[in-house]
């Protein structure tokens, strides 16, 4: 699986002109899951994602997680992230089939949830218009093969 994270003071998404999930202090989760992909590898990333180390100590120093820090996950599925751009135009085949990628993102947000993590979502398929407060900037990009 693959996820794009951004420390945010805010972050929103919206379908069809109206909010569906919007959150503030915390990081806004992109994920895609690659062909292959399983409930395994969305766990592992989920946790991931909740431990990371990317918010300001006391000192000014990335060295706070989302957990430590009480904040929000805005989670949203983004299967462009596993575009193949050798050519001008992006193929998206080693994505995986709607019906898993449904499934993994689902899982993903339920483990972080489940971590004691406040979450909203997109919603899987829909053409979504996300707005962010980029904190820092800080964004980092996660691989479960990496």
């Amino acid at each position: 699986m693959r996820a794009l994270i951004q420390r945010v003071s805010s972050a929103s998404v919206a379908v069809d002109g109206n909010t569906v999930g919007e959150i503030g202090r915390g990081l806004l989760v992109l994920v895609c899951a690659m062909q292959g992909d399983d409930e395994g590898k969305a766990d592992w990333l989920a946790r991931k994602v909740t431990k990371l180390r990317i918010f300001p100590d006391d000192a000014g120093r990335m060295n706070r997680s989302l957990l430590d820090i009480g904040g929000s996950a805005l989670i949203v599925s983004q299967f462009t992230l596993a575009a193949d751009t050798k050519g001008n135009r992006p193929g998206f085949s080693s994505a995986a089939a709607p019906e898993d990628g449904r499934r993994l993102y689902e899982r993903f947000s339920a483990v972080v949830g489940a971590e004691d993590i406040q979450v909203a979502n997109g919603i899987f398929g829909a053409d979504m218009k996300v707005a962010l407060v980029n904190d820092g900037p800080v964004t980092i990009w996660l691989d479960t093969e990496g």
